[in-house]
C-alpha cells in the first residue's frame, strides 16, 4: 500500500469519520475514494487538493512522510504543516548533532522526515553551538573553497524559507539532491545561487523545490571524525575544537 493510502486512512480514523462522510466533502463516490485509501488508485491533482483542504495537511506531507509517526494536533498546528526537528542532548546537555554519512547521503533525500532514519545516524556535539537545530553534511567537488571532499558542513536548520539570506552559505535540500551554496540573490518564486570557485556559474532553485535549509555554522574533516557507537570522539578533542571555533570565527571575519 502506497504512503498516501495509509495517510488517508489514518487521517481519516484520527477524525472518526466515514468514507462516505469524506467522499460527500470531495464531492466523489465512496466507491472512488475507498480506491485511494486501499492504494487501487492515485487521486488526480485537483481531487488531491480537495484532500489535502479537506485534513487540513499539506499535499506534501500527503504523499511524502508517514503522519502515523506524529500526533495529528501537532502537525495541524505547523505553519504549512512544516514537521518541526526536535533538538536532542548528550549526557552533557550538549545538543546532538546528526551526522549524513558520504556513502548515505542520496538516502538522506527520502528519509529526512523519517524520525527512525535521523535516529539511525550517528551524533556529534559541539560545545560552542546552542539555540538551535543543527546537523552535518558531507561536501563533494570543488565549488567551495576551502570545503571539498572530507569535509563536512554544520548547519543550523532554518524554520522559514523567507529567513534565507543573500551572502550567507547554506545547505539547501532539494527534490534532486544535497547542494552547499552562496545565495546570490532572493527572488519571489526561487533563490539564485553561487559558487566561491569563479568558474562556476551562477543558477536558480525554485523553491517550491527546496525541502530543507541549513545555514552554514562550522565544519570539519572527516579525516578528523572518529565515531563509537553513536557518540563523537577525536584523538585531542580540545585541539579540534579549537581549530573549528578558529575556523567559523575566521568565516565569519570574511563575510563580514
Amino acid at each position: 500500500m502506497s504512503l498516501l493510502a495509509e495517510n488517508l486512512r489514518f487521517l481519516r480514523h484520527e477524525l472518526n469519520a466515514s468514507q462516505r462522510t469524506v467522499a460527500d466533502h470531495l464531492v466523489i463516490t465512496r466507491g472512488r475514494y475507498s480506491k485511494y485509501e486501499d492504494g487501487a488508485s492515485e487521486p488526480p491533482i485537483e481531487i488531491l487538493l480537495r484532500i489535502a483542504r479537506y485534513y487540513k495537511v499539506s499535499m506534501d506531507l500527503l504523499v511524502t512522510v508517514d503522519l502515523r509517526k506524529y500526533k495529528l494536533e501537532e502537525i495541524l498546528k505547523l505553519p504549512d504543516n512544516r514537521i518541526l526537528l526536535p533538538i536532542k542532548i548528550d549526557n552533557n546537555s550538549e545538543n546532538k548533532i546528526e551526522i549524513v554519512p558520504y556513502k548515505a547521503s542520496m538516502g538522506y533525500l527520502m528519509g529526512y522526515a523519517d524520525p527512525e532514519y535521523i535516529e539511525s545516524l550517528q551524533t556529534m556535539s559541539l560545545p560552542f553551538l546552542h539555540n538551535g537545530k543543527y546537523r552535518a553534511f558531507p561536501v563533494e567537488g570543488d565549488s567551495m573553497p576551502p570545503y571539498q571532499d572530507g569535509t563536512y558542513i554544520v548547519g543550523k536548520y532554518v524554520e522559514s524559507k523567507n529567513d534565507i539570506k543573500p551572502g550567507k552559505t547554506y545547505v539547501l535540500i532539494t527534490r534532486t539532491g544535497l547542494t552547499f551554496k552562496r545565495i546570490a540573490r532572493v527572488n519571489s518564486k526561487s533563490i539564485s545561487v553561487k559558487a566561491d570557485n569563479p568558474i562556476y556559474e551562477n543558477y536558480d532553485i525554485s523553491l517550491a523545490d527546496i525541502t530543507e535549509a541549513w545555514q552554514y555554522a562550522g565544519s570539519f574533516s572527516d579525516r578528523e571524525l572518529k565515531t563509537t557507537g553513536s557518540s563523537y570522539t577525536t584523538g585531542d578533542a580540545k585541539d579540534q575544537l579549537q581549530e573549528l571555533i578558529t575556523e567559523l570565527n575566521e568565516l565569519k571575519n570574511k563575510i563580514s
